[in-house]
């Protein structure tokens, strides 16, 4: 039950409280002063009616006038209250009224002011607003005039005051330049597009200026374009041709959009002809493809609404010959526009380059048929290109210019020309020689042979002051004598137009200024041998040989060495194997095969075959690894058909020591095979023996097949054992092969990263040891499997044959058995030792029994 009592007071008779109230009055009235104190009492008072509230809210702020946080949450609690009021309810009135009374000691409070400004936005009274957030900026220092400015700048976009809102965006711009994009684009929306495009062209010529929109200087240049040229009714206080030709010198990287909207902005001004001028200008000055492809394409889509427009003026109002001169005018315009178009594009790429020789002659191409231009072109271009900063072969200008003039039968301006070329100091000496060289082909090809002589002879002249022919401080004219291409040219006229000395003399002249290539040492001598002279040629290649080193003497070597032996054969041996000795010397194993197979083949035909197998050995050693097998498969060859095939045994231990495995095991087997030939059974099982070492049971099974079928025809039980021991023991080496395993084990999982942890995938913690552990365990669980069990792997040469039995068919005699005399011997002992008497005797049948082949 509540109980309302009156407490009479003298001050205030009108005040009522309740029975719960009185521990927070009677603590108010020890601490009046106490904003906590006042704090508490309302917010238990959350929940009376809104007068007593506001009530207690007037009681507190009487004494505490000066306390933001009463004043905020009573103003905010009076704002609430009205929310949902209409805003002609005068209680509105009543919270407005607060809010003055507020200020009048809260005046320098921002939150107050925006909560009060908003209030009022809310009311919809503009104009009470706009003086409210006036006298804010008057009351707040100047410091939080940025909290007040978003609020005011927003209010003043919600409503359609174009004045007002430019004056406080003015206003605005004064504390805060930077935010100028933000009235630009104000301006653009209310259509004020005269001042918008004045602050654009202010804000580009501002170099401190920071776009917060992230735009770039070039950015808001080309806003400022388009604004102006898009508009040029609207805006009227700026020079626009004289902005943006500024935005040309400024921006030279964007001309292409920059001349398009000069342009545009005559055609919007309806200044069609001065529009065509500035897309003339455009297209001849523009420096990128780029920029031409822009400017080209605008130009001939602004030729064809001309055209257009004009089609449709004339259906219209049915004029006819006026109309149609002008419309044919304009579509010859047209037509020239969309011809001169690779000519333009072509001037683009000079003006980019203007040393660009191909370019010259793509734009002499394109003059195809038009002679005069043609040679207006040509001049142009010699003019112009510089040799030492040219793109291509300057010289090819100077040459197609003086072929142009002699395709037109003007023989003696071709020679005009090509004689101004002579004169030109080229960068490179080739140059020259190339304008020397096309010289002397003009005059053979119109049989002036004598002329094309006496050029190529001046060309080739001493010059006053020799250089060098890398020397670039010299002009090329001081070069070119030690040109080779005009010396070959030269020689090449000489032998077929001059004399044998005339010739020989300008060989023997390339030759002195060391300018030869084996190519011309070899035509000199093939010149000479042609004209019986072959000492002389000899000496040229003796001359060539001291002039180049290996690998460039190569060619010449071989050449005279084949000469040398088809002119002489065995006449004169020491000399011959003496310039074999002189070519080996210091040749790389590169080139060393052919000239020790040259040697070799001299030594069978004219000398001893004793040099010939000592040649083949210096060969086996001198040649490159990858040759040395070929090299030995050739010494055996011709030792086996010299000597016999007994020689050959050397030669085959020595292979196999040199060659690498797989080669090496190709040999042991061909000695094993050569050695059954002859009968030397130990001898080829000692080489199978040996070559086993080298040959993995699961990698070369061909090798241990091949063993097993000789042990089969040619052994016997106690040999078939060991060739099984020596398998088990091989594997066993191979497998304790760490690296051998591991490359092993990636080939049987054909693994394609490479690594042993790919073996055992979903186990990449294990570690790899003990990968490599487990499979070498497992290969050689697999290796005895793959044995048949020991007491089914006695091999018997008669089927089911026992111990017994074997023994007594040992002691059995052999009715078959070959009887060796003391004769025999005596006569085996006076053969030489080279020679070898091989005889075949068929194995009876009855030695091996039913025991079927393998």
């Amino acid at each position: 039950m509540v109980v309302m009592a009156r407490v009479p007071r003298p001050e205030r008779p009108d005040l009522v409280f309740e029975e719960e109230d009185l521990p927070y009055e009677e603590e108010i009235m020890r601490n009046q002063f106490s904003v906590k104190c006042w704090l508490r009492y309302i917010e238990f008072k959350q929940g009376a009616p809104k007068p007593r509230l506001n009530q207690l809210y007037e009681r507190a702020l009487k004494l505490l006038p000066c306390s933001y946080k009463l004043w905020y949450r009573y103003l905010k609690a009076r704002r609430a209250q009205v929310k949902h009021r209409c805003v002609t309810d005068p209680a509105y009135e009543d919270v407005n009224n607060c809010h003055e009374r507020a200020f009048v000691f809260m005046h320098k409070m921002p939150r107050l002011w925006l909560d009060y400004c908003q209030f009022l936005m809310d009311q919809g009274r503009v104009t009470h607003t706009r003086r409210t957030f006036d006298r804010a900026l008057r009351a707040l220092p100047i410091t939080q005039h940025s909290r007040i400015w978003p609020l005011y700048l927003r209010f003043l976009r919600s409503h359609p005051l174009p004045e007002t809102a430019v004056r406080g965006y003015r206003r605005f711009l004064k504390l805060s330049p930077e935010s100028a994009e933000e009235y630009i684009e104000y301006l653009k929306s209310s259509d004020r597009l005269d001042e918008a495009a004045q602050r654009l062209a202010t804000v580009v010529n501002d170099e401190r200026f920071v776009s917060k929109a992230g735009k770039s200087n070039y950015q808001l240049w080309h806003e400022l374009c388009d604004l102006i040229s898009q508009n040029p009714d609207k805006v009227q206080s700026l020079n626009v041709d004289a902005i943006i030709r500024g935005g040309l010198t400024r921006f030279t990287d964007q001309l292409g959009k920059l001349w398009c909207s000069l342009a545009d902005y005559y055609i919007r001004s309806g200044h069609f002809e001065k529009a065509r001028d500035v897309y003339e200008e455009a297209i001849r000055t523009v420096m990128t493809v780029r920029d031409f492809t822009q400017v080209f394409d605008s130009y001939a889509q602004f030729e064809e609404s001309m055209i257009a427009a004009k089609m449709e003026t004339a259906s219209e109002l049915g004029r006819e010959e006026e109309d149609d001169v002008d419309l044919e005018l304009r579509l010859a315009r047209f037509e020239q526009l969309i011809s001169r178009r690779p000519l333009l594009l072509n001037s683009v790429l000079l003006r980019q380059n203007p040393h660009h020789v191909h370019e010259w002659h793509k734009r002499v191409a394109l003059h195809q048929g038009r002679p005069r231009e043609i040679i207006n072109t040509y001049t142009e271009a010699v003019q112009t290109v510089d040799p030492f900063k040219a793109t291509g072969k300057p010289h090819t200008l100077w040459v197609a210019f003086a072929k142009f003039y002699e395709d037109n039968g003007q023989l003696d301006d071709a020679r005009v020309i090509l004689e101004k070329a002579t004169k030109v100091n080229f960068k490179q000496v080739d140059d020259l020689a190339s304008v020397w060289c096309q010289c002397g082909e003009l005059e053979l090809r119109h049989e002036n042979y004598d002329e094309a002589l006496k050029l190529l002879r001046k060309a080739t002249a001493l010059p006053a002051r020799r250089a060098e022919y890398f020397d670039g401080s010299e002009p090329v004219q001081n070069r070119v004598y030690k040109s080779l291409k005009v010396w070959s040219m030269l020689a090449d006229l000489e032998e077929s137009l001059g004399t044998f000395q005339s010739t020989k003399a300008v060989y023997d002249r390339i030759l002195d200024l060391r300018i030869a290539t084996p190519q011309i040492v070899i035509n000199y001598a093939m010149f000479l041998e042609e004209h019986k002279y072959f000492e002389e040629s000899f000496k040229a290649y003796e001359r060539g040989i001291s002039l180049f080193k290996w690998p460039n003497v190569s060619d010449i070597w071989s050449t005279y060495l084949t000469k040398f032996i088809s002119r002489y054969g065995g006449r004169k041996l020491e000399r011959a194997r003496d310039l074999f000795e002189q070519a080996l010397d210091g040749c790389p194993p590169k080139y060393a095969k052919t000239l020790y197979l040259l040697y070799a083949q001299l030594e069978e035909e004219w000398g001893l075959a004793r040099h010939a197998m000592a040649v083949y050995d210096r060969a086996t050693r001198a040649v490159e690894p990858a040759q040395q097998y070929d090299m030995f498969n050739i010494y055996i060859k011709r030792a086996a058909e010299i000597y016999g095939v007994t020689h050959t045994r050397g030669i085959y231990q020595k292979a196999i020591e040199v060659l690498s495995d797989e080669h090496a095991r190709e040999m042991c087997l061909r000695f094993a095979d050569m050695e059954c030939k002859l009968g030397e059974i130990d001898r080829a099982r000692a080489i199978y023996s040996f070559c086993s070492q080298i040959c993995d049971p699961r990698t070369t099974g061909a090798f241990w097949q091949t063993w097993k079928d000789f042990e089969v025809r040619h052994g016997n039980e106690d040999t078939i054992r060991e060739m099984l021991r020596i398998r088990r023991s091989v594997q066993a080496t191979y497998n304790t092969q760490v690296n051998f395993m591991a490359s092993q084990m990636l080939k049987v999982s054909g693994s394609a990263t490479g690594t042993v942890s790919d073996l055992a995938p979903g186990q990449s913690g294990m570690d790899d040891m003990k990968l490599l552990e487990q499979r070498a365990e497992q290969l050689a669980a697999e290796a005895e499997r793959d044995q048949p069990p020991r007491a089914q792997s006695k091999i018997f040469f008669v089927s089911d044959a026992s111990r017994e039995e074997l023994a007594e068919l040992a002691q059995q005699a052999n009715p078959e058995e070959i009887q060796l005399g003391e004769d025999e011997d005596e006569d085996e002992m006076d053969l030489e030792p080279n020679e070898v008497r091989l005889e075949q005797q068929s194995v009876p049948a009855a030695v091996f029994g039913s025991l079927k082949e393998d």
